[in-house]
Protein backbone atom coordinates (compact mmCIF):
# COMPACT_ATOMS: atom_id res chain seq x y z
CA UNK A 1 0.00 0.00 0.00
CA UNK A 2 1.71 3.68 -0.97
CA UNK A 3 1.79 6.02 2.53
CA UNK A 4 0.96 9.53 0.62
CA UNK A 5 2.23 10.86 3.71
CA UNK A 6 4.08 10.75 7.31
CA UNK A 7 2.57 11.71 10.31
CA UNK A 8 5.20 11.64 12.43
CA UNK A 9 3.35 12.11 15.85
CA UNK A 10 1.76 8.53 15.09
CA UNK A 11 4.93 6.58 15.55
CA UNK A 12 4.44 4.35 18.44
CA UNK A 13 0.63 5.34 18.90
CA UNK A 14 -1.16 3.26 20.77
CA UNK A 15 -4.23 2.82 18.18
CA UNK A 16 -7.56 0.45 18.21
CA UNK A 17 -9.53 -0.05 15.00
CA UNK A 18 -12.80 -2.05 15.73
CA UNK A 19 -12.86 -4.40 12.34
CA UNK A 20 -9.39 -3.85 11.67
CA UNK A 21 -9.04 -7.69 9.80
CA UNK A 22 -10.88 -6.75 6.37
CA UNK A 23 -11.66 -4.13 3.39
CA UNK A 24 -11.14 -0.86 4.29
CA UNK A 25 -9.97 -2.10 8.43
CA UNK A 26 -7.59 -4.00 6.81
CA UNK A 27 -6.26 -1.44 4.92
CA UNK A 28 -6.64 0.67 8.24
CA UNK A 29 -4.52 -1.27 9.95
CA UNK A 30 -1.99 -1.51 7.66
CA UNK A 31 -1.62 2.29 7.16
CA UNK A 32 -1.35 3.02 10.60
CA UNK A 33 1.07 0.04 11.32
CA UNK A 34 3.23 1.78 8.11
CA UNK A 35 3.06 5.23 10.55
CA UNK A 36 5.16 3.33 13.22
CA UNK A 37 1.88 2.80 15.08
CA UNK A 38 1.68 -0.04 17.70
CA UNK A 39 -1.70 -1.19 16.65
CA UNK A 40 -4.50 -3.04 18.22
CA UNK A 41 -8.16 -4.67 16.47
CA UNK A 42 -10.94 -6.87 16.91
CA UNK A 43 -13.18 -8.97 14.30
CA UNK A 44 -15.39 -11.60 14.40
CA UNK A 45 -13.63 -13.61 11.59
CA UNK A 46 -10.07 -15.30 12.40
CA UNK A 47 -7.57 -13.10 11.25
CA UNK A 48 -4.53 -14.53 12.17
CA UNK A 49 -3.52 -15.06 8.03
CA UNK A 50 -3.91 -11.01 7.73
CA UNK A 51 -1.55 -10.86 10.88
CA UNK A 52 1.09 -12.80 9.23
CA UNK A 53 1.07 -10.72 6.53
CA UNK A 54 1.27 -7.39 8.28
CA UNK A 55 4.58 -8.60 10.61
CA UNK A 56 6.19 -9.59 7.46
CA UNK A 57 5.57 -6.50 5.62
CA UNK A 58 6.31 -3.97 8.66
CA UNK A 59 8.67 -6.20 10.68
CA UNK A 60 6.19 -6.20 13.78
CA UNK A 61 2.47 -7.67 13.98
CA UNK A 62 -0.51 -5.89 15.54
CA UNK A 63 -2.36 -7.39 18.13
CA UNK A 64 -5.36 -9.16 17.06
CA UNK A 65 -8.34 -10.20 19.33
CA UNK A 66 -11.55 -12.21 17.91
CA UNK A 67 -14.31 -9.93 19.49
CA UNK A 68 -18.23 -9.74 18.41
CA UNK A 69 -18.60 -5.66 19.06
CA UNK A 70 -22.07 -6.65 19.96
CA UNK A 71 -20.76 -8.29 22.79
CA UNK A 72 -19.97 -4.51 25.39
CA UNK A 73 -18.36 -6.38 27.53
CA UNK A 74 -16.07 -8.59 25.21
CA UNK A 75 -15.10 -5.14 23.55
CA UNK A 76 -14.16 -3.28 27.04
CA UNK A 77 -11.86 -6.44 27.76
CA UNK A 78 -10.57 -6.17 24.25
CA UNK A 79 -9.59 -2.40 25.05
CA UNK A 80 -8.12 -3.08 28.41
CA UNK A 81 -5.90 -6.20 26.79
CA UNK A 82 -5.07 -3.32 24.11
CA UNK A 83 -4.18 -0.93 26.84
CA UNK A 84 -2.03 -3.50 28.50
CA UNK A 85 -0.04 -4.38 25.66
CA UNK A 86 0.40 -0.88 23.65
CA UNK A 87 0.09 1.74 26.59
CA UNK A 88 -3.28 4.05 26.86
CA UNK A 89 -5.11 4.03 23.49
CA UNK A 90 -4.48 7.44 22.38
CA UNK A 91 -6.09 6.81 19.23
CA UNK A 92 -9.97 5.10 18.68
CA UNK A 93 -10.57 4.18 15.26
CA UNK A 94 -14.49 3.23 14.80
CA UNK A 95 -14.89 1.32 11.64
CA UNK A 96 -16.61 -1.82 12.38
CA UNK A 97 -19.93 -1.79 10.18
CA UNK A 98 -22.86 -3.81 8.67
CA UNK A 99 -24.63 -2.25 6.04
CA UNK A 100 -27.09 -5.04 5.50
CA UNK A 101 -29.53 -4.06 3.09
CA UNK A 102 -33.41 -4.45 4.06
CA UNK A 103 -36.78 -2.85 3.19
CA UNK A 104 -38.08 -0.29 5.88
CA UNK A 105 -41.50 -2.38 5.78
CA UNK A 106 -40.08 -5.66 6.55
CA UNK A 107 -37.27 -4.57 9.88
CA UNK A 108 -39.04 -6.49 12.84
CA UNK A 109 -37.68 -4.90 16.43
CA UNK A 110 -35.12 -7.80 16.27
CA UNK A 111 -33.47 -6.91 12.97
CA UNK A 112 -33.69 -3.12 13.84
CA UNK A 113 -31.53 -4.02 18.00
CA UNK A 114 -29.25 -5.78 15.69
CA UNK A 115 -28.49 -3.28 13.37
CA UNK A 116 -28.17 -0.53 15.53
CA UNK A 117 -25.97 -2.63 17.90
CA UNK A 118 -23.37 -3.29 15.29
CA UNK A 119 -23.98 0.29 13.82
CA UNK A 120 -24.50 2.73 16.54
CA UNK A 121 -23.97 1.08 19.78
CA UNK A 122 -20.45 -0.29 19.92
CA UNK A 123 -19.27 3.14 18.81
CA UNK A 124 -20.79 4.87 21.57
CA UNK A 125 -19.04 1.76 24.17
CA UNK A 126 -16.02 1.64 22.38
CA UNK A 127 -15.65 5.74 23.29
CA UNK A 128 -16.55 5.45 27.07
CA UNK A 129 -14.24 2.59 27.05
CA UNK A 130 -11.08 4.78 25.84
CA UNK A 131 -11.97 7.95 27.33
CA UNK A 132 -10.71 6.96 30.15
CA UNK A 133 -7.31 6.35 29.50
CA UNK A 134 -7.31 9.06 26.88
CA UNK A 135 -7.81 11.76 29.99
CA UNK A 136 -4.59 10.01 32.12
CA UNK A 137 -2.56 10.44 28.46
CA UNK A 138 -3.21 14.00 28.29
CA UNK A 139 -5.49 13.47 24.89
CA UNK A 140 -6.15 11.19 22.01
CA UNK A 141 -8.10 11.16 18.68
CA UNK A 142 -11.40 9.49 18.22
CA UNK A 143 -12.31 8.86 14.26
CA UNK A 144 -16.24 7.39 14.08
CA UNK A 145 -16.85 6.20 10.86
CA UNK A 146 -20.34 7.01 9.37
CA UNK A 147 -21.12 7.49 5.57
CA UNK A 148 -22.39 9.56 2.89
CA UNK A 149 -25.48 7.53 2.76
CA UNK A 150 -27.40 9.36 4.92
CA UNK A 151 -26.63 12.58 3.99
CA UNK A 152 -27.80 11.50 0.24
CA UNK A 153 -31.18 10.27 2.00
CA UNK A 154 -30.35 6.38 0.53
CA UNK A 155 -33.34 3.89 0.78
CA UNK A 156 -32.88 0.06 1.05
CA UNK A 157 -31.24 -0.12 4.47
CA UNK A 158 -32.86 2.42 6.42
CA UNK A 159 -31.08 1.23 9.71
CA UNK A 160 -27.76 2.04 9.14
CA UNK A 161 -28.21 5.37 7.66
CA UNK A 162 -30.22 5.96 11.34
CA UNK A 163 -26.83 4.49 12.74
CA UNK A 164 -24.95 7.11 10.19
CA UNK A 165 -26.68 10.05 11.37
CA UNK A 166 -26.95 8.97 15.62
CA UNK A 167 -22.83 9.05 14.17
CA UNK A 168 -22.44 11.94 13.66
CA UNK A 169 -24.65 13.41 16.31
CA UNK A 170 -23.04 11.68 19.49
CA UNK A 171 -19.46 12.55 17.86
CA UNK A 172 -20.57 16.60 18.28
CA UNK A 173 -21.56 16.19 21.61
CA UNK A 174 -18.77 13.67 22.90
CA UNK A 175 -16.34 16.51 20.88
CA UNK A 176 -17.48 19.65 23.31
CA UNK A 177 -17.70 17.44 26.68
CA UNK A 178 -14.03 15.84 26.48
CA UNK A 179 -12.84 18.59 24.24
CA UNK A 180 -11.27 20.27 27.85
CA UNK A 181 -9.74 16.99 28.18
CA UNK A 182 -7.62 17.69 24.53
CA UNK A 183 -9.91 14.70 22.88
CA UNK A 184 -11.16 15.20 19.75
CA UNK A 185 -13.80 13.14 17.97
CA UNK A 186 -14.05 13.57 14.42
CA UNK A 187 -16.36 11.61 11.98
CA UNK A 188 -15.37 10.50 8.36
CA UNK A 189 -18.08 10.08 6.02
CA UNK A 190 -16.68 7.80 3.00
CA UNK A 191 -18.29 7.69 -0.56
CA UNK A 192 -18.70 4.44 -2.47
CA UNK A 193 -14.87 2.41 -1.48
CA UNK A 194 -14.78 0.15 -4.07
CA UNK A 195 -13.15 -2.82 -1.49
CA UNK A 196 -13.94 -6.92 -2.38
CA UNK A 197 -17.10 -6.67 -0.90
CA UNK A 198 -18.09 -3.86 -2.95
CA UNK A 199 -16.91 -5.45 -6.15
CA UNK A 200 -18.67 -9.01 -5.49
CA UNK A 201 -21.87 -7.61 -4.18
CA UNK A 202 -23.27 -4.50 -5.63
CA UNK A 203 -20.01 -2.81 -8.38
CA UNK A 204 -21.92 -3.73 -11.59
CA UNK A 205 -20.92 -1.70 -14.25
CA UNK A 206 -24.23 0.01 -14.83
CA UNK A 207 -24.09 1.01 -10.65
CA UNK A 208 -20.80 2.07 -11.16
CA UNK A 209 -21.32 4.36 -13.87
CA UNK A 210 -24.41 5.94 -12.70
CA UNK A 211 -22.60 6.78 -8.89
CA UNK A 212 -19.51 8.21 -11.20
CA UNK A 213 -21.96 10.59 -12.62
CA UNK A 214 -22.90 12.18 -9.46
CA UNK A 215 -19.17 12.62 -8.10
CA UNK A 216 -17.18 16.16 -9.23
CA UNK A 217 -14.41 13.78 -9.40
CA UNK A 218 -14.35 11.30 -11.88
CA UNK A 219 -12.38 8.83 -10.47
CA UNK A 220 -13.51 5.83 -7.66
CA UNK A 221 -12.56 6.10 -4.34
CA UNK A 222 -10.40 3.18 -3.09
CA UNK A 223 -9.00 1.95 0.48
CA UNK A 224 -6.47 4.35 0.55
CA UNK A 225 -8.48 7.44 0.08
CA UNK A 226 -9.96 6.88 2.96
CA UNK A 227 -7.00 5.63 4.81
CA UNK A 228 -4.87 9.27 4.41
CA UNK A 229 -8.37 10.94 5.96
CA UNK A 230 -8.07 8.48 8.98
CA UNK A 231 -4.33 9.07 9.76
CA UNK A 232 -4.82 12.89 9.24
CA UNK A 233 -8.06 13.19 11.36
CA UNK A 234 -5.83 10.78 14.15
CA UNK A 235 -2.65 12.74 13.62
CA UNK A 236 -1.80 16.02 15.79
CA UNK A 237 -1.86 17.54 11.89
CA UNK A 238 -5.58 18.26 12.42
CA UNK A 239 -5.07 19.43 16.03
CA UNK A 240 -7.68 21.89 16.28
CA UNK A 241 -10.24 19.92 14.34
CA UNK A 242 -13.19 18.46 16.51
CA UNK A 243 -16.62 17.99 16.23
CA UNK A 244 -16.65 17.65 12.38
CA UNK A 245 -17.65 15.15 9.84
CA UNK A 246 -15.23 15.24 6.89
CA UNK A 247 -17.22 13.49 3.14
CA UNK A 248 -14.71 11.55 1.32
CA UNK A 249 -16.71 10.52 -1.57
CA UNK A 250 -15.32 12.40 -4.73
CA UNK A 251 -18.33 15.64 -3.94
CA UNK A 252 -21.37 13.69 -4.32
CA UNK A 253 -22.84 15.25 -1.13
CA UNK A 254 -21.54 18.58 -2.78
CA UNK A 255 -23.63 17.56 -5.49
CA UNK A 256 -26.54 15.95 -3.93
CA UNK A 257 -26.91 19.46 -1.74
Amino acid sequence: MTTNATFYDLKNASVFITGGGAGIGAALTDGFLGQGAKVAFVGRSDASDFVAEMAAKHGRAPLFIQCDITDTGALETAILQSAEAHGPITVLVNNAANDKRHGALDVNPEFWTWSLSINLDAYFFACQAVIPGMKQAGGGAIVNFSSISYMMGNAGYVAYTTANAGITGMTRCLAREFGPDKIRLNALAPGWVLTPKQKELWADPESLAAHLEKQCLKEHLVEQDVVDATLFLASNTSRMMTGQTLAVDGGVVTVAA
